[in-house]
């Protein structure tokens, strides 16, 4: 287990530097590009395969205990060790980032984004799996902090190259926001990791704050904060990641909505609440505020995008609903409760299941009609998704309804969760103030399914004037890519337990002050 822990966080890397060498005779296929991206497949798929073992070998009567652990001394001199293990609250969020990764690896084998190199691009992809997978696996601050801005150059460039119009600046945009954010995140580290005496997580959630003052923990959780929320992303520091995820290719904005933002949120519950529950205390109220603010924000937006004649942009009109999604996991942490953190949990990987769908949909609509505008595609002849491609058109209205939290599907748990955190908040918190911050939030959940309803309206049951003419429905390499999706979806809906079993032992002892 300990060896399988490493070889999946390591393994990408290796996969990335072999991407870049020139490939063996036997091994070219018909050309070196199919070779290269036949490689990326191959390596994500072992990458998937070693974490669906390690999932099965995983203690699942202890979810709350370490597993699979690793601790080297590596930097004596500041006693940085090279410390990896899961848990409950870090195993769904690996099989994710591989599952996902994967599916974009497959799914870019038949539709490469247009771009300067297939050898670049793969790298790239296995360079950021590698930097997602070491931040769920680490358990060092100042790992998870390299591992945190490992994944900042890869999206860079995958935005930088192979994106659409206006990559350039949203490129610029990405890694301006969250490099700023790095830099106090880092502060607030070291702060912790100096005023205790050791960096490592463990033993800090062990002693649940006790060896820091209150000041401490009030200005590593507003430093280490910060940093944290650009990456979620926290209204108002949100603005980065609309244009990143317009400008994005495909397989970018899947794994960006899908893996990079629960890497935020995971900072927040990972290190915040159990190392400075003083310090998360103090700033719960303010940050279950900015949540919901977030929540209204980015369905109001999502709103305007969709009403005729705002020529709003479909993959725009996602990134903000994710905006919106997120403010409902950083309320359920928000609310220092099981109830509030196992939905803030949960909604990670159900965001991570339906927005990657989604994004996945809208590429499909992008490459087929050439434009994701909302006005072209519900222009005059109208879209009509039901009748061109039906297979299309119904998934896309699955997708939509899953992400506005239909019960039955994943996207209802957590914010159901995270909405009855809110009711009963955390002792010490003010009850009237998250009362009002559930309402709002409720208020957002309607929000929610007034915009994702007038965009199936829109796209899929558009009016024509003449017989709909066929487009291309779905293709044998999308089923494959997006059916584990759609499927775990369902089964996540259906059977919240299997997640909620996973990470409810962890949370207790979490915000138990290490004990179980």
């Amino acid at each position: 287990m300990q060896f399988l822990l490493a070889f999946v966080v390591v393994g990408p890397l290796i996969g990335a530097v072999a991407a870049l060498l020139p490939a063996p005779p036997g091994l070219k296929g018909r050309s070196p590009d199919q070779a290269v991206l036949r490689h990326g497949v191959t390596v994500t798929g072992v990458i998937l395969l070693a974490t669906l073992v390690l999932a099965a070998g995983f203690d699942h009567d202890h979810p709350s205990k370490m597993q699979a652990t690793t601790d080297i001394s590596w930097i004596p001199a500041l006693d940085v060790r090279i410390h990896l293990g899961i848990d409950g609250i870090s195993l769904p969020l690996l099989v994710l980032t591989a599952l996902l990764t994967f599916l974009c690896a497959l799914y870019s084998y038949f539709k490469l984004p247009e771009g300067p190199s297939s050898k670049a691009f793969v790298a790239l992809v296995l360079l950021l799996e590698s930097g997602t997978l070491a931040t769920f696996a680490v358990l060092d601050l100042i790992l998870f902090f390299l591992a945190f801005e490992t994944v900042l150059i890869p999206m860079y460039f995958l935005i930088a190259r192979w994106g659409g119009a206006g990559r350039q600046a949203a490129a610029w945009k990405f890694i301006l926001y969250t490099l700023l954010g790095s830099v106090v995140m880092l502060l607030g580290l070291l702060l912790i990791g100096l005023k205790s005496g050791t960096f490592d997580m463990v033993a800090l959630a062990t002693d649940n704050g006790r060896g820091l003052t209150s000041s401490v923990q009030v200005t590593a959780v507003l430093a280490i904060g910060i940093g944290l929320a650009v990456k979620t992303p926290m209204w108002p520091l949100h603005s980065w990641l609309p244009d990143a995820h317009t400008a994005a290719p495909t397989v970018g904005s899947v794994l960006l909505a899908g893996v990079l933002l629960k890497m935020g949120t995971y900072g927040f519950v990972r290190i915040l609440l159990p190392v400075a529950p003083d310090g998360m205390h103090t700033f719960a109220p303010y940050l279950a505020a900015f949540a919901v603010a977030g929540i209204v924000y980015g369905s109001l937006a999502c709103l305007a995008l969709a009403r005729p004649g705002a020529k709003g942009d479909l993959k725009r009109l996602i990134a903000y609903s994710s905006v919106g999604h997120m403010g409902f996991v950083l309320l359920g942490i928000a609310s220092m409760t099981p109830t509030g953190v196992n939905g803030a949990l949960f909604a990670n990987i159900a965001h991570g299941l339906i927005t990657g769908l989604l994004f996945f949909l809208v590429g499909a609509v992008k490459d087929r009609y050439g434009t994701a505008d909302l006005d072209t595609l519900a222009g005059a002849t109208g879209a009509a998704l039901y009748g061109r491609a039906p297979r299309l058109g119904g998934l896309l209205a699955f997708a939509a309804v899953a992400s506005l939290g239909l019960p039955g599907l994943a996207g209802f748990w957590g914010e159901m969760l995270a909405l009855f955190g809110a009711f009963d908040p955390a002792e010490g918190l003010s009850r009237p103030a998250f009362l009002t911050f559930m309402s709002i939030a409720a208020l957002g959940t309607l929000l929610t399914a007034a915009y994702l309803l007038i965009v199936v309206r829109r796209v899929c049951m558009g009016a024509h004037r003449d017989e709909p003419q066929p487009i291309a429905d779905v293709q044998s390499y999308e089923f494959a890519a997006w059916t584990p999706l759609a499927a775990l979806t369902v089964l996540a809906g259906l059977w919240p337990a299997v997640l909620l079993g996973l990470t409810d032992p962890a949370v207790q002892k979490l915000l138990a002050g290490g004990k179980s």
